[in-house]
């Protein structure tokens, strides 16, 4: 039998003596242990802590009583480049992430993230730090890239963007398996991957618990396909709005396996020393049309199946979703509980972003930039996170860029331009954020000085952050 036929209850009873390795030298086992726990699609105000409370998420919840929460956190409007920015502390255009990254390992080459970025794994690893990414990777799913190319000793999950939980397979168009241990396939239909990537996350944090480690938990829940556990979809069953429903048991599918994480910290006593940060990648998915267009799909699944999202987020006063500038794109929920170091139950209302949590994590645990690392592009939150007095390093001035997509915001106004077709200049609206219904009205047509400042704003960020 080969290795990649094993069982895979029987490869990771394997792999967990494999990892059993000595400290190595120069590792502080007093420095504190760092969990990512980033959500997939999770909208803007979607957990009961930010005031929806349709929802049940008493673990997030429960790090908000235990930590700092914000609310105005930004990422990114889809996944590639939220997750460039918050492994790498910098816009995801300098590492080349400005359109989809290569989805399918065995696929033509296409974009991947460049391996001269240096990743908040890459430091701490050197730092001493055993480093774990289980789930969504989304960087770019070619051999030569990746996690372990990129400072994690172990990956398990997906490389690409989203896959059905119990066959593996990434869905849109003819579809592709995608279930890797680093670039090993492995096959474990029926299994359920949020799951499989819990029983490693626990694993690692009991075989780490003498030694500093780093847990990258990057769920693809509650992103579609909305394939919430049956105890969570009983919860909801009373639930007037099908939509809401389905998308609510979905979160809260999502909030128990971030319990799972916290109770197995506290277990191990390890809660105190841990740096615990949530957030999600982008805004609420409105992607409600997804169905399985071909006959012989490489899943299974017949034409006609549907495997698209309910569309029924919570943004509030804001509007917009996944995909879009606007609020409800790309402001969404942040967290982070670090109890023996931080505040407990305070809130933060100044301008975050995913950009951040590296120089934030490598303040936390001691490390100090080298002079020759690439500038970051975030801010330490620390004097935030300490004082509400504090003002946010941005000074109120944020840019983000996709595709032929972009927006730029200044204080209370944002500028965004969108791709018009073959046309070369981009179609351009001005939304304020300020009042009663923010982003609802384009004032470009009215403020045509402010347009052309903020947009020489944009090309000016643009020409810096391009690789030359």
């Amino acid at each position: 039998m080969t290795h990649e036929n094993l069982p895979l209850g029987i490869l990771l009873f394997l792999l967990r003596f494999a990892l059993l390795a000595p400290m190595p030298v120069g590792a502080d086992p007093e420095r504190p242990n760092v969990v990512i726990l980033l959500t997939d699609d999770q909208g803007t105000l979607d957990a009961h802590c930010y005031g929806s409370t349709d929802l049940i998420t008493p673990n997030i919840d429960k790090l908000a009583a235990t930590g700092v929460r914000f609310t105005q956190a930004y990422a990114h409007t889809v996944c590639c480049p939220a997750r460039a920015a918050l492994l790498t502390g910098r816009h995801p255009q300098r590492g080349g992430v400005r359109d989809w990254t290569q989805g399918d390992m065995n696929g033509a080459k296409g974009i991947n993230m460049a391996l001269e970025e240096v990743t908040l794994a890459e430091v701490l690893k050197e730092s001493g730090y055993r480093t774990a990414l289980f789930g969504k990777w989304h960087l770019g799913a070619h051999r030569d890239f990746g996690p372990e190319k990129q400072g994690f000793d172990e990956f398990f999950g997906i490389r690409d963007g989203f896959i059905d939980n119990y066959n593996h397979f990434f869905l849109h168009g003819k579809g592709f398996h995608d279930l890797y241990e680093g670039t090993r396939e492995v096959f474990a239909r029926g299994q359920y991957f949020p799951e499989l990537i819990m029983r490693r996350s626990l694993a690692f944090i009991e075989e780490n618990r003498d030694r500093p480690f780093f847990l990258y938990l990057a769920f693809n829940i509650p992103h579609y396909p909305e394939q919430a556990l049956a105890a969570h979809e009983k919860l909801y069953a009373d639930r007037e709005d099908p939509a809401r429903r389905s998308y609510g048991a979905v979160v809260t599918t999502t909030d128990h396996y971030i319990g799972r994480v916290v109770d197995k910290l506290e277990e191990l006593g390890l809660r105190e020393k841990t740096i615990v940060i949530f957030m999600s990648d982008n805004g609420h998915s409105e992607e409600t049309s997804n169905t399985i267009r071909i006959d012989g799909h490489s899943s299974g699944y017949p034409n006609g199946h549907f495997y698209g999202s309910s569309g029924a987020g919570n943004t509030g006063k804001w509007i917009g979703h996944k995909g879009t500038f606007l609020e409800g794109g790309i402001r969404v929920p942040a967290i982070i509980s670090y109890p023996g170091k931080l505040p407990l139950g305070q809130v933060r209302d100044q301008i975050v972003t995913a950009m951040d949590w590296f120089p934030t994590v490598s303040e936390l645990c001691g490390i100090e930039e080298k002079p020759d690392a690439p500038a970051l592009d975030g801010h330490s939150l620390l004097p935030i996170i300490r004082s509400a007095d504090t003002e946010s390093s941005y000074g109120g001035v944020l840019h983000f860029a996709w595709r032929g997509g972009w927006a730029v915001r200044d204080g209370d106004w944002k500028l965004i331009g969108e791709s018009a077709g073959n046309s070369i200049k981009p179609v351009l609206s001005l939304r304020s954020l300020a009042g009663e219904h923010p982003e609802a009205v384009d004032y470009a047509k009215e403020q045509p000085e402010l347009v052309a400042r903020l947009q020489e704003l944009h090309e000016a960020w643009l020409r810096e952050v391009t690789p030359h």
